[in-house]
């Protein structure tokens, strides 16, 4: 019975798809909105941006063609000559003849200020300033230009954004033929008719001028020509543009909140240009091509409206396909539920469902009869199961009980011995003494293992110490070899020892460097089956050392003097080589390891836990020295060398060599 607060497969199946699909949707829907919105933005900004830099270009063009035919006028012969009668019909063909398009042209005669001839009426267009020009005539004349407020022109109503300039250039008379004499001024009148609507899907956009003090100087409205940005309401954001079109001198974009009357968002691409101005030298105005943010996103209305009916097709086509594919998926689970369900009863489950449809709910019916057939098996197998588990623990305990024995047999044998003496069935003093012997060596046999377990945890804590003083080399050597010699002597090996004609004394722990040539002469007997040990010493200088570190204090530093008096150090090396079994070149890298021994029938027939060579590097680290093994291979033999420093640190050069005689061999044989 299904539980309250529980659903179905199909219905979770469907919920979970349509909660996934549906927000993927609508956010893909918004992330391609708004990808849209800002490559539409950009592209506004870019082109304004460029039509701003155009409508720049375009007014310093045109001043420059106004002042240039303006110059060339002014050199005209038949204003040169004097003769005013001429004037009047000179200036209507020049006016004709003059592009861009010229409104008035007047010439004026600067003693008097009286108009000599216009095209426009007897009123001046424009206060001329006097003494501007000098009276002689100069190479270059210079141009005197003002701005004129602008004004609805009847014939182009529909062109109200304008910007009206007066040009005046100097005219010379030439009263002699050296000498030119300034008497008139020629004045020029043009307007140029600037892009003044602003039109969807178009990114030129209307143009504004504003100069460097902020005053609006062209603008579509003619109500806002002549105010300065300060009585602006959005007059923060259209200083930053002016400073930063004053400053960096060059185009970029700025979007404008409250620059329009109506409240609409306007973005606009500004350039800067030189005033043309006469008197404002060093000026710059700002021309700014402006558009209606809504107008420049205008092909964003499309690009939402399209998305709005795909989404909308998606959603639908989302839902059918999630009725589908919960019918498809929930019909052969629900056949396995029910099936699943009669499996209570192994004895009569029915029949699996079978030609499911889908590979994974076939499989799946697989499996269920197969784990049913399981269970009737399991169930049958359970009984053999607990007789299994009472053999697994006798065997334990057969296995424990082996372990304690094998551990006890050495301890036994040393009880046994003692317990044979103490009891006295012992017939003869040579009897008690071997059992004494087998008590001793097993004794000492467990004691050494133990104490070499006990030093390498030791010297892996670092508590394991040493104690340096100068030591008898060859008193040491001695001892050592005497300690094994027994057991050289059973096996009929043979042993050569150095013979030194001068005691050498090292730097070194007498015991534990005793311990470490006792382990060495204990491998070397071990692992020899026939032959002998040769020993041999030689001194040489520190720095000839295999493993000299810089760490080592026994090297001369870079504060010591290098002097020939200078120290010396050096050190004896102690070679011991044996013709035994050898070692590997492939085993010789762990052979220093704790508790690692050669693999294979050698471990097994020699013993041991692996602990003398490891035990041994450590010690001569400890006391400044070094231990390396080298072998040919596997019965080949192998040497060991072992490098001790000196104690007399004053030796100047290895004259001590000289004291060392060949080696004395003592045969020893069972």
């Amino acid at each position: 019975m299904p539980k309250l607060r529980q659903s179905s497969f199909r219905r979770i199946l469907l919920t979970q798809i349509l909660l996934l699909s549906l927000p993927v949707l609508l956010v893909g829907e918004y992330v391609t909105y708004r990808k849209a919105r800002s490559g539409l933005l950009e592209t506004a900004r870019f082109n304004l941006t460029e039509s701003a830099t155009k409508k720049a270009q375009t007014l310093e063009e045109w001043t420059a063609s106004i002042q240039s035919n303006l110059r060339i006028a002014t050199d005209n012969i038949v204003l040169q000559s004097g003769k005013t009668q001429q004037y009047s019909v000179f200036l209507s063909q020049l006016k004709g003849q003059m592009f861009p398009v010229v409104n008035c042209l007047q010439l004026t005669n600067l003693q008097t200020e009286q108009v000599v001839a216009s095209t426009c009426g007897k009123q001046p267009i424009y206060s001329i300033p006097k003494n501007f020009w000098p009276l002689q005539k100069p190479q270059n004349s210079q141009i005197y230009i003002n701005y004129l407020a602008p004004e609805v022109d009847s014939q182009q109503s529909d062109w109200q954004n304008q910007v009206r300039l007066v040009f005046s250039s100097p005219v010379y008379i030439n009263q002699n033929k050296n000498k030119s004499v300034l008497k008139y001024a020629l004045s020029l009148q043009s307007t140029l008719y600037l892009e003044a609507k602003d039109r969807p899907k178009s990114l030129t956009g209307f143009t504004v001028i504003i100069d460097q003090g902020g005053t609006i100087i062209s603008h579509p409205n003619i109500d806002q020509v002549g105010r300065n940005i300060e009585e602006e309401t959005d007059s923060d954001r259209l200083n930053n543009l002016l400073s930063n079109a004053l400053a960096e001198n060059k185009n970029s974009y700025i979007h404008l909140f409250s620059f329009d009357k109506s409240g609409r968002e306007l973005l606009a691409g500004y350039d800067a240009i030189p005033s043309p101005i006469t008197q404002e030298k060093d000026n710059q105005w700002v021309v700014l091509a402006v558009v209606d943010l809504d107008d420049a996103l205008s092909g964003l209305r499309d690009i939402k409206s399209l998305l709005i009916s795909l989404i909308l097709c998606l959603v639908i086509a989302s839902i059918i396909a999630a009725l589908y594919i919960s019918r498809d998926l929930a019909y052969p689970l629900e056949k396995l539920r029910d099936y699943a369900l009669k499996a209570n009863d192994l004895d009569a489950p029915g029949n699996v469902p079978r030609n499911l449809k889908i590979r994974e709910f076939n499989q799946l019916a697989e499996a269920l009869n197969t784990m049913v057939g399981s269970l009737r098996a399991r169930a049958q197998a359970l009984e053999y199961a607990s007789k299994e588990a009472k053999v697994a623990n006798r065997l334990k305990n057969e296995f424990l009980r082996v372990v304690s024995h094998e551990l006890r047999t050495p301890l036994n044998g040393i009880i046994n011995s003692i317990n044979l003496i103490q009891d006295g069935f012992c017939d003869t003093q040579e009897e008690e003494d071997d059992y004494l012997q087998i008590a001793y060596d097993s004794s000492k046999h467990l004691l050494n293992l133990v104490d070499d377990i006990l030093d390498i945890a030791l010297i892996e804590e670092g508590k394991l110490s040493v104690m340096l003083e100068p030591t008898d080399l060859e008193q040491t050597l001695k001892d050592a070899v005497n300690l094994k010699m027994v057991d050289i002597q059973q096996k009929g090996l043979t042993i050569a020892l150095p013979i030194l004609n001068k005691p050498i004394i090292v730097h070194a722990d007498p015991d534990k460097l005793k311990q470490v040539f006792i382990n060495i002469i204990d491998n070397c007997v071990k692992f020899t089956k026939s032959g002998g040990i040769t020993m041999a010493t030689c001194i040489e200088s520190i720095s000839n050392s295999p493993e000299n570190s810089d760490t080592n204090p026994f090297e001369i530093t870079e504060d010591e003097p290098r002097s020939k008096s200078a120290l010396i150090r050096y050190q004896v090396m102690v070679t011991i080589k044996d013709t035994g079994i050898g070692i590997a070149p492939e085993q010789q890298e762990k052979i220093f390891q704790p508790f690692a021994m050669v693999d294979g029938s050698t471990t097994r027939e020699f013993g041991g836990i692996g602990l003398g060579l490891a035990i041994s590097r450590s010690l001569m680290q400890m006391m400044g020295g070094y231990i390396v093994l080298d072998s040919a291979g596997l019965n080949q033999g192998t040497s060991v060398m072992i490098g001790i420093p000196l104690s007399d640190t004053d030796v100047k050069s290895p004259e001590n060599q000289d004291s060392i005689s060949p080696p004395k061999v003592n045969s020893v044989s069972t």
